[in-house]
């Protein structure tokens, strides 16, 4: 027998015995199945004048909520409850906070940068009155700035000793036109 002709045997036993689990699960009847019978020892219980015990459900009584109770059948609001009095507050007196230092100011003017081809660190040039300065990114130049980051129209510098922070914007130097 060939391989294909054992898998179309195999195939054809699975829904033959899907089909029979499915009818033999359909031929019981709906509800529970089994003997129902009723059970004939079943004897009432005899209780002469059934009554309420309110005394023994006193111990397990709830203490009422404090406050005003409202009567849920009248269609008045309830009464306002009375707040407790607020004392005024009184205004913070003490030490007042130092005003939040001035923003950096960078005396140089950004005006340019190139990369170096052995490394390919970026050189910003800077101009400071008559001097032009060429600062590598992370070193120091005007007595306590760091140069931090060379962006493509910015550079970013912070103050040594502070450590605050300004962004310097790059600007076209005075007497040269834009080709």
């Amino acid at each position: 027998m060939s391989q294909r002709a054992r898998l179309f045997l195999l195939l054809g036993l699975l829904v033959v015995l899907a089909g029979a689990l499915y009818f033999s699960s359909r031929r019981q009847g709906p509800g529970m199945s089994g003997v129902l019978a009723d059970d004939t020892k079943f004897q009432p219980l005899e209780v002469q004048g059934p009554q309420l015990h309110l005394d023994l459900l006193e111990p397990n009584k709830k203490p009422e909520p404090p406050g005003t109770l409202r009567n849920i059948f009248l269609a008045a609001p309830p009464p306002a409850p009375k707040a407790p009095p607020v004392e005024a507050l009184q205004p913070f007196v003490g030490p007042k906070q130092p005003p939040p230092p001035p923003p950096l100011q960078v005396p140089a003017t950004f005006f340019g940068y190139a990369s170096r081809p052995s490394s390919g660190r970026r050189v910003a040039f800077f101009h400071n009155g008559d001097d032009v300065l060429v600062v590598p990114e992370g070193d120091t130049f005007l007595n306590g700035l760091r140069l931090v980051h060379i962006g493509n129209d910015s550079a970013d510098v912070e103050e040594v000793s502070t450590g605050r922070h300004a962004t310097v914007p790059m600007v076209q130097p005075e007497g040269e036109a834009t080709p």
